[in-house]
């Protein structure tokens, strides 16, 4: 049972796979149908003639065999006993039937019947048993005939045809039987229909080894293209296909050679322009630190010394200090992204319990949730959840995701969520504020992109924070996804493989974004290994 389900499982495959298969398949299923409807028709046409032409005999034969029973039953001693008489013209019908045999069509039984007054019949040969429906309508003074299942002399079944007519001759009730085997005609109709199945088997192996040899033609330069196309993707530029003779297949491939030379060359193209602005934003970091060193050592002095100076001094060095700051983590920032641009960016791999990496996250945005009296509830599980992670990437995530939710909640609760399952870890944060319009939940980690470009940052990001988040969720093998309702909130879900890396079926948290906002429950310490996360 198993191995034919998986051959039927196989097939199907192959059907859906494979358009050479459907292809032979469906001209296979139309040629039968045809044969089938064919050779089905050819047969009945055959089997008809067969009988009307045995039915044109039996009917001659009956008129022959009924006129010479009678003329020996007028000549026959009527002293003689009736089943005598009968015995006698018998012989005289079997007599003709022996004459009349060279065709094989011709070959007949003679029977005769005699209904007796008291209801008995005498029969030559005795015991022979007429159908009864077609006595009845001989006895009716009609010629009939009836095609039946008789039984031989050795008791064997065979198939005959039985036309019986009415005599006039001096015994009352006298009917001439004639039982006309249907052996031969069997065994032609066996010979036409072995002729056309074998035929018909011939004819369908036939066709499809021409069909497979046609769409072979076609589907090998397609297979050609596809394997190419595969590789072409997977990296392999100067895959080309082969070009053969100037037909269709031959203008497909050139088509697709040129299609395949004008993506190369764009790919590189493209390519070079990346190295040369990932290299240009690096190279630029780079020599932006030097000058503000300078400038940050300069606005250092000014502050220290600023107690005495003018307001508009103290002010103004107030602002440089804020904005050294800002350019300080943008650039920090830029050269981040630029790592994960280049595919240098690498993990330090090492065994935590991420409610640590956590409460390092929280402690860096607490004074933010106080400046903007933000609480922020944290539900997480009792017992150490160890990963495998670069601790220091995963605690970036979860401050940026921490600072966003918190700067968008316009001092609405925020929930922090952990949960986890047998291959993977997920960290939800939830907040009731500005929410997200549909389809921004993946313009969201674009760089530099803001829903509201007129609305204040409270934590002084840079715009690359979800960006850098994204790429490090990525570098996990995890996913950081967003979801939410404009006016009503939003939620960010980091879920990463338990070891750095590794898959992972589903994520133990839903993304969707819950309907109403939750009662928060009462502000408690949560505990994790001798470290305490404050709620607010």
């Amino acid at each position: 049972m198993t191995s034919a389900r998986h051959t039927w499982e196989r097939m199907l495959d192959s059907w859906r796979t494979s358009l050479q298969v459907r292809v032979i398949g469906s001209i296979l299923v139309s040629t039968t149908i045809v044969v089938l409807f064919l050779g089905l028709t050819l047969i009945s046409i055959v089997a008809q003639r067969l009988v009307d032409s045995k039915l044109e005999t039996a009917d001659s034969e009956v008129d022959r065999a009924r006129v010479a029973v009678e003329k020996q039953i007028a000549t026959s001693d009527s002293s003689n006993s009736l089943q005598a008489r009968l015995n006698s013209a018998r012989a005289t019908l079997i007599n003709l039937g022996m004459v009349a045999s060279s065709g094989p069509n011709s070959t007949y039984e003679p029977v005769l019947v005699v209904e007796n007054p008291d209801g008995t019949t005498t029969t030559s040969p005795e015991g022979f048993e007429i159908p009864d429906r077609l006595h009845h309508f001989v006895s009716q003074g009609q010629v009939s005939y009836q095609f039946a299942t008789l039984n031989n002399s050795q008791g064997e079944l065979y198939k005959a045809l039985v036309i019986g007519s009415p005599t006039d001759s001096d015994i009352a009730g006298l009917q001439v039987y004639l039982v006309m085997p249907l052996s031969n005609e069997e065994a032609t109709l066996a010979l036409i229909k072995g002729l056309f199945s074998a035929g018909g088997v011939v004819l369908l192996v036939l066709i499809v080894a021409i069909a497979w040899l046609l769409t072979q033609q076609v589907t090998a330069p397609v297979r050609s293209a596809s394997r190419i196309a595969e590789r072409f993707a997977a990296g392999h530029r100067r895959e080309r296909m082969v070009v053969e003779g100037e037909d269709e297949m031959a203008r497909l491939a050139n088509s697709f050679n040129s299609m395949a030379e004008s993506l190369s060359k764009q790919i590189d193209q493209l390519e070079e322009y990346g190295d040369l602005q990932r290299q240009f934003t690096s190279d630029v970091s780079h020599e932006l630190r030097t000058p503000l060193t300078t400038v940050r050592m300069a606005a250092d002095m000014i502050a220290d010394n600023v107690d005495d100076s003018d307001p508009y001094i103290k002010r103004a060095s107030e602002l440089m200090i804020r904005e050294l700051d800002r350019f300080e983590s943008l650039l920090a920032d830029l050269l981040e992204i630029s790592r994960h641009d280049a595919g240098v960016a690498d993990l330090s791999e090492e065994r935590v319990d991420i409610r640590s990496a956590l409460q390092a996250a929280w402690q860096q945005v607490e004074h933010l949730s106080e400046k903007l009296d933000v609480p922020v509830s944290f539900d997480l599980p009792d017992e150490p959840v160890n990963v495998v992670i670069d601790s220091r990437r995963i605690e970036r995530i979860l401050r940026n995701l921490l600072a966003n939710a918190i700067d968008h909640s316009e001092s609405k609760p925020v929930n922090v969520v952990l949960r986890t399952n047998e291959d993977a870890v997920a960290i939800a944060v939830t907040d009731h504020g500005v929410g997200l319009k549909p389809g921004q939940e993946e313009l969201v980690f674009n760089r530099f992109w803001r829903a509201d470009p007129s609305r204040k940052r409270h934590s002084g990001g840079t715009g690359l924070g979800l960006a850098i988040a994204s790429e490090d969720a990525r570098l996990h093998g995890g996913r950081l996804e967003a979801s939410g309702e404009m006016g009503i909130g939003s939620r960010f879900r980091l879920t990463l493989p338990k070891v750095a890396k590794q898959h992972f079926n589903e994520s133990p948290i839903s993304l969707t974004y819950p309907d109403a906002v939750q009662e928060l429950p009462e502000a408690q310490p949560v505990k994790t290994d001798g470290v305490i996360l404050d709620e607010h």
